[in-house]
């Protein structure tokens, strides 16, 4: 008969080798258990692992859609809100305007009605959002509007040498005095009109893009979600105002002043059914984002499905796994250090 010796070093270090393992297993057993799928989705899933890619791939496309379209939805609740003060400060414009026409107001109130407005479009138009300006258009980086109650702005600079060059003075000076309605009214039409409706605008007034920011809402689906200075809308809101400033806190005879105000009084007429049309636009493009979120959030739940089906773990059988693992661990432990404590001192 042969003796076979058994070498307890032997011995732990096989324990130790099965105690790794284990450990191994208890790590992936461990996530499987808390992510609910499997650790390893090409060793599970072998040749359908590429579905599970793919599956995946199309889920992080439609989730990082609908981030953007919360982005989207923010920005133009924001847009809207604006909307609503612009439309609200040229209400009051009208309003005051009404009132210098019937000739019941102090010029002074009719030219604070005015610089109220110009003051209120340059801070609306000019609110930024995330670190973008929101009527910026493309440009969303640039300030879009130039305060025109500045010293330094461009635009009043145009304007008060577009009157000095039309009449040969300024409207400060007495011998505006002299000036009548037809006078201010060939003004209006031929000098200070283009600065506004034309090509003025972009030169002395706006920053901004006629294009607007176009965003993808959903798979197969963009649309534009912002609104440009540039728009008309907004523009005969600056030329109503400017023009109450201007001829109110002049030298403007009264036949004058009263024919600026009619005309100013009928651009902000406009300019207010042109804003209201501009915010039912800006509703329907949010109803938009809204149904597109909607509708992906569906297909979300779907792909999720489908990859669950194909990745998803049973979560009693992942909890066995773990438990079983970790008592294993624990009596290899155990036997480990009973097998250390093994000497041939102990039985001599």
């Amino acid at each position: 008969m042969k003796a076979v010796s058994v070498s307890s070093a032997a011995i732990s270090n096989a324990m130790r080798y099965s105690q790794t393992r284990m450990q191994v297993d208890l790590v992936k057993a461990q996530k499987e258990l808390d992510s609910g799928k499997v650790a390893d989705t090409g060793l599970a899933l072998g040749a359908r692992s590429a579905q599970a890619v793919n599956f995946q791939r199309d889920l992080d496309r439609l989730n990082a859609i609908v981030d953007s379209n919360a982005l989207v939805a923010a920005r133009l609740k924001s847009t809207q809100d604006s909307l609503g003060h612009i439309v609200s400060a040229t209400q009051s414009l009208v309003n005051a305007l009404t009132v210098a026409v019937a000739g019941d107001a102090p010029d002074s109130v009719t030219a604070k009605s005015g610089s109220t407005a110009l003051q209120s479009l340059a801070t609306v138009l000019n609110a930024s959002m995330n670190g973008e300006y929101l009527f910026a258009g493309t440009n969303t980086d640039v300030r879009p509007l130039d305060d025109y109650m500045s010293p330094s702005s461009p635009a009043k600079a145009a304007f008060d040498a577009a009157f000095l060059s039309h009449f040969g003075f300024t409207k400060d000076d007495p011998a505006a005095a002299g000036i009548t309605a037809a006078d201010i009214g060939t003004f209006m039409s031929a000098v200070v009109e283009p600065q506004f409706l034309g090509a003025g605008w972009e030169a002395n007034w706006s920053n901004a893009t006629d294009q607007t920011i176009v965003s993808r809402i959903a798979l197969n689906e963009t649309t534009q979600t912002s609104v440009s200075a540039n728009n008309e809308g907004l523009r005969k809101v600056a030329m109503a105002a400017t023009l109450a400033f201007e001829a109110f806190s002049g030298n403007l005879s009264e036949e004058a002043k009263k024919a600026v105000a009619q005309r100013a009084q009928a651009l902000a007429g406009e300019a207010v059914a042109d804003l209201g049309q501009l915010q039912s636009q800006t509703g329907i493009i949010q109803n938009r984002v809204s149904d597109a979120s909607t509708r992906i959030n569906t297909q979300i739940d779907l792909f999720e499905k489908h990859i669950l089906d194909l990745e998803g773990v049973d979560p009693y059988e992942a909890a066995n796994r773990v438990n079983d693992l970790m008592s294993h661990i624990q009596t290899s432990f155990a036997l480990t250090a009973r097998i250390q404590q093994l000497s041939l001192l102990n039985y001599l």
